[in-house]
């Protein structure tokens, strides 16, 4: 089974995206399953997780309606406040809701969060607490600032399962894996946190990225936490920005067989470990 643990729909017009500023005017529209089913069906993935773009419940309400009626989209990764006392109450809720059972995960933007120790807050952990007492994994979507307080964070809740997104946006770009690979490195003693391949291109220059590009970092997290805890995901529409959806699923094919990863290795990355991990 080859899943795509990692894309996004939106509509700028019908909600506000803080994020999708004028240098992303290529993606400032809207996408939805018919925009991304021809390129499912051309690299024959079998499903996708459906991931959260802003910090509002009403967009996880759509987007479970939308996995029910979507026979590819097999889970999605919401959003709740975390803070809020009522988190458990908030999930309850969300699982109620039509689609209810494709809640597999909830995530927070947090490197756009100002204080690089937001994690840590009492609050905070009390709610990423709720989502793993509710039998969900939360997603890590932080840069290497937040790094070290996300490895604190996923040491103290051995029963919380995590994923670390877009392998923690490495500096591709600017060709200086450090302190970065260091981080990742104190990762690897972790089992609960496993890793998404995915959002790279973006994180390498837009117009002349190469596959070469991509290799240290992809290798760099194989080598520290090993094929059974990495899982492809596309970050479409996003990737866009750099590389058709296509491009991006053989680069990842490509860059497994490069590092040398067995048939078995390979079909985790691409599809069982998602599986396993979301409990699609």
């Amino acid at each position: 089974m080859i899943v795509d643990a990692h894309h996004h729909f939106w509509d700028p017009a019908r909600a506000d995206y803080p994020w999708l500023t004028e240098d992303l005017a290529p993606i400032r529209r809207a996408f939805g399953p018919a925009d991304l089913a021809p390129s499912l069906a051309a690299t024959d993935v079998d499903a996708t997780i459906l991931v959260q773009t802003r910090s509002s419940e009403d967009e996880t309400e759509e987007f479970l309606a939308t996995a029910a009626a979507t026979p590819f989209i097999r889970g999605v990764v919401g959003w709740v406040n975390l803070r809020d006392p009522g988190v458990e109450d908030a999930i309850a809720r969300l699982r109620a809701a039509p689609g209810g059972d494709r809640l597999v995960g909830i995530r927070h933007q947090v490197h756009d969060e100002a204080d690089p120790e937001w994690l840590l807050r009492d609050d905070v952990r009390r709610g990423i607490a709720a989502v793993g007492r509710a039998g969900l994994v939360y997603d890590l979507l932080v840069r290497t600032r937040e790094l070290p307080t996300a490895r604190a964070v996923v040491a103290e809740m051995p029963d919380v399962r995590f994923v670390v997104d877009h392998l923690a946006k490495p500096p591709i770009r600017d060709g200086a894996l450090h302190p970065w690979a260091g981080e990742v490195d104190r990762f690897g003693s972790l089992p609960n946190a496993s890793w998404k391949l995915s959002g790279l291109v973006t994180e390498a220059d837009w117009a002349t990225w190469q596959p070469a590009d991509l290799r240290p970092c992809v290798e760099h997290v194989l080598a520290t936490v090993g094929p059974e805890r990495l899982m492809f995901g596309s970050d479409w529409p996003v990737c866009l920005l750099a590389a058709p959806y296509e491009k991006v699923f053989s680069t990842a094919r490509a860059l497994l067989e490069g590092a040398g990863l067995s048939d078995r290795e390979r079909a985790a990355v691409m599809g069982d470990n998602a599986v396993a991990v979301y409990g699609l």
